[in-house]
């Protein structure tokens, strides 16, 4: 890997002409991934595409009048310390917030970079070569807030972020508080049932172990062929059926661990703090993210938690 000092005057150039048109691509990528649910912020994204080509076109035709038409391949990874975008994959996976803040991250990086190259050149060429990138650059950001504001005005901004808000509680939050209920609470019966039933923590770890493995299979089955989620807008399967079983998991092997401690009253005791608790944080998440009043989500849940719970305490000391 070469240092941002080695390189020719031809070479930054060059390099300069690769960043261009791989944030292009990259803003294109996004406008085409966001195009279907966030109609304004992929013609927001369409317009930066068509400015970083603007740019590239531009830095092409200086490039040809200075050196000729050959253009050597050099990349920010081809460069040490040069920060390289994220890839548009990953970035599109977290949503349109993770989006927004990436592409100003790129357009500050490359600023950034290109100013701090200038500062450290001393070959005067060179120097004013990079200062100009790094006020093209800072004219990008500013052009980038200019469009934000004209495809994106307040009450879109608000519109898209609520739509964002509602796809992440279809297809998270909703399939992960499915199984979290199913695991925390279906499982209490045969838990507290072995362990009344046997007084040995070891004969209730592996019954609840089994449950909670078993229930998180059978859930994320369950979800993931529900529906494919294209007229209900509830998101990919296999993403819900993985949410929905490892939530049920998680939601049984919480009260199932404590009882590797050997001591029965000490596990069971534990065993029932650790149900309390998460029976609050789903009564939490009802609230947070279902507009669930407080009193009547803890209510119902802590109700239904302590039906099941003795259910299996009576069937286990019966």
């Amino acid at each position: 890997m070469r240092s941002f000092n080695d390189l020719t005057e031809l070479e930054v150039l060059a390099l300069a002409i690769a960043n261009e048109e791989e944030d292009g691509r990259i803003y294109a990528d996004y406008a085409e991934n966001l195009r279907e649910h966030y109609p304004d912020s992929a013609a927001m994204f369409d317009d930066m595409s068509a400015e970083e080509d603007e740019h590239r076109r531009a830095l092409i035709d200086l490039y040809v009048e200075k050196f000729g038409r050959h253009i050597p391949y050099v990349t920010r990874r081809d460069i040490r310390g040069a920060p390289a975008p994220a890839s548009p994959r990953t970035t599109i996976l977290r949503g349109i917030d993770a989006i927004r803040n990436e592409a100003q991250r790129m357009e500050t990086n490359a600023s950034r970079f290109y100013r701090e190259a200038a500062d450290r050149s001393t070959d005067a060429p060179i120097r004013k070569l990079l200062g100009d990138l790094a006020h093209a650059e800072l004219d990008h950001l500013k052009t980038a807030g200019e469009i934000e504001a004209k495809r994106l005005p307040g009450e879109r901004r608000d519109r898209e972020d609520d739509a964002a808000h509602k796809r992440f509680v279809l297809q998270i939050v909703q399939p992960g508080l499915v199984g979290l209920m199913d695991g925390s609470v279906s499982t209490l019966a045969p838990v507290f049932a072995a362990a009344f039933a046997t007084h040995q923590p070891h004969d209730a770890l592996l019954v609840g172990l089994a449950a909670s493995i078993g229930a998180g299979i059978s859930m994320g089955f369950a979800e993931a062929l529900a529906d494919d989620g294209k007229l209900s807008g509830r998101g990919a399967p296999l993403l819900r059926g993985l949410v929905c079983g490892a939530m049920t998991t998680a939601g049984g092997i919480g009260h199932t661990l404590p009882f590797l401690i050997d001591d029965f009253w000490t596990a069971t005791i534990i065993a029932g703090v650790v149900t309390l608790i998460e029976l609050s944080i789903i009564a939490w998440i009802q609230f947070r993210y279902m507009d669930t009043p407080p009193i009547s989500a803890a209510a119902k849940v802590m109700l239904g938690g302590a039906l099941v719970l003795a259910a299996g305490i009576a069937i286990g000391s019966g």
